[in-house]
């Protein structure tokens, strides 16, 4: 996890401009380098370093004496790095798994370099040989990338979106900013002017499909047909497969557990495979709620299970209330159900930065999406429509709960690693019958349950344990943090306020106080940026007004009686 920002054609002094660039300080606080490009006298590189893979010789951007020419800035992992170098016979300068980038790009150029990269990757890309410039984002997301590009060809490239929004430009101030599509490169020319000119943007991947990257992967051909066992024996293969590759790292692993299935999956098999590889210390696992909360009885279950060490972070109400403002300016956006359920993650983080040493942080994002959890999945008309909305979901998950567990642990200098949104793991499991994903016997994510049942990975009550809102799951027995969160906002916002909100806010009115709460704080720090947010988060086929899952009638949270 880094913070990558660059910029091509300023009018305006860079040292002034590079002062947007620690705005991101945040994501590297090991190093920051700050670089001019030759020949380009306005266009520079900024990195914020958070080194985790080669202490050494990992700064950037990354150049080579091989491609004395090519210029990369990149924020993520790459996975299958060492496979590609042994497969095309790269012969590496550093141990840095971003070095691949340019090597795949001299062989073959942008489109195999973005399809062969197993991996999360948000990277900037200078060839000043062929006066190209490349931007490239992985499947879902999950390293963030923003881009502003002006009529005149200034491009600013960074990865948030507050990195941007205060650049100079002479014709005007700057121009949209906006995310970088996930699954998509850009190609832009380079003129001698150091300005640029859009060529083309090309999606290289989507999740239904098998990435390239496959055929040199450490796990070879599985065996195929739908029969159940067959199904749940390639789940636990591909899943396992999945947090091992991640394992990758020169700095402590940890792991956010909350005591749902999916945190508890993650833990327990990543600790099983940190055992088997001898790792010389303990796994850390984490948990926050209040006093006696669902979740944190839970974690605690699971943990003792599988014999992290682990920790427990209270939350209390005025600190969680006190924290929703920077929670905002972090996000950057002002949905609902992602601020509320951000709260907790950022403060989890902010723990684990404080008081231990654990910086590389596996969490259990992405299966909600993925294996159908959300409750109103039992909603769906047809299996078929259900499998439709769960790649809807894959696919706006870079607005929503990626947006929100990057953000939330990059704000506390931490990095975040997914193993649910591997892509063979992803593409294998979308390419299952639709029957066979949707929930059964009244149970969400009925088909990864059954496949761990027999592991004794988890406790049997823990594998089963029904889906719990974030938001709940960290609440006192005595009241939901939904509960506090509105009982408190009724007290700042003015009923008159909320009347006139659609005039005010005419894209995406807020519709309650809540809502219009946020709305304001987000206005504060990013004016006029309403667009980032296409839309809310709610769930379909029920007619919600609220995105909590609580105001399902098929919701039963544990602290209901």
């Amino acid at each position: 996890m880094c913070g990558i920002w660059a910029l091509f054609g300023s009018d305006e002094c860079l040292s002034v401009q590079c002062l947007s660039a620690m705005k991101i300080a945040h994501r590297g606080p090991d190093a920051f380098r700050f670089e001019n490009v030759n020949g380009f006298t306005n266009c520079c590189f900024g990195f914020h370093r958070l080194a985790v893979v080669d202490q050494l010789y990992g700064m950037q951007p990354i150049r080579v004496k091989k491609f004395p020419y090519l210029w990369l800035c990149y924020n993520g992992e790459i996975y299958n790095f060492k496979q590609l170098q042994k497969q095309f016979g790269f012969d590496f300068q550093t141990l840095v798994d971003g070095e691949v980038i340019l090597h795949l790009y001299n062989r073959g150029g942008i489109e195999q370099t973005a399809s062969m990269l197993d991996g999360v990757f948000a990277f900037i890309l200078l060839d000043t040989a062929n006066r190209k410039v490349f931007l490239a984002r992985d499947t879902y997301g999950v390293r963030p990338l923003f881009k502003v590009l002006t009529d005149d060809g200034f491009l600013g490239v960074c990865s948030e979106a507050k990195g941007l929004i205060n650049l100079k430009h002479s014709t005007s101030l700057c121009s949209k900013v906006e995310p970088f599509l996930p699954g998509h490169y850009e190609v832009l020319d380079l003129k001698p002017s150091g300005k640029v000119a859009s060529v083309e943007l090309v999606k290289f991947h989507s999740c239904k499909d098998e990435p390239l990257h496959v055929a040199c992967d450490t796990v070879e051909a599985l065996p195929s047909g739908f029969d159940l066992e067959t199904v749940k024996s390639n789940i636990r293969i591909l899943f396992e497969n999945a947090v091992r590759k991640r394992l990758m790292a020169h700095r402590r692993i940890g792991c956010l557990l909350s005591g749902g299935l999916d945190s508890s999956l993650v833990a327990a098999v990543l600790l099983k495979l940190m055992k088997e590889i001898n790792v010389n210390y303990p796994l850390q696992t984490f948990a926050i709620g209040m006093e006696n909360s669902p979740d944190l009885l839970a974690a605690r279950k699971v943990a003792a299970h599988i014999g992290s060490e682990h920790h427990e972070v209270m939350l209390n109400t005025e600190e969680g209330i006190q924290a929703i403002e920077e929670v905002i300016f972090s996000l950057e956006t002002y949905d609902i159900t992602t601020i509320r359920a951000s709260i907790g993650m950022y403060l989890v983080s902010k723990y684990i930065r404080k008081k231990t040493d654990s910086v590389v942080i596996f969490s259990g994002e992405g299966s909600d999406e993925l294996t159908q959890g959300y409750i109103y999945f039992h909603k769906a008309p047809s299996p078929e429509e259900a499998a439709e909305e769960s790649e809807r979901l894959l696919k706006e998950l870079y607005l929503f709960d990626v947006l929100r567990a990057d953000r939330t642990t990059a704000a506390h200098g931490l990095e975040l690693r997914v193993p649910f949104l591997d892509h063979r793991f992803t593409s294998y499991y979308l390419s299952l019958p639709a029957e066979l994903r949707i929930p059964k016997n009244g149970i969400e994510k009925y088909l990864l349950r059954l496949s761990f049942e027999d592991s004794n990975l988890l406790p049997k009550e823990i594998l089963w344990r029904p889906k719990e809102a974030f938001s709940d799951g960290i609440a006192s027995v005595k009241k939901s943090w939904f509960s506090i969160l509105q009982d408190y906002i009724d007290q700042q916002v003015d009923d008159l306020l909320l009347e006139k909100a659609a005039e005010k806010y005419p894209f995406n009115p807020p519709k309650t106080k809540e809502s219009y709460y946020y709305r304001q704080i987000f206005e504060k720090h990013y004016s006029g940026r309403s667009s980032w947010l296409p839309h809310y988060w709610m769930p379909r086929w029920v007619k919600a007004t609220d995105p909590s899952a609580r105001t399902l009638k098929h919701y039963k949270s544990d602290t209901q009686e």
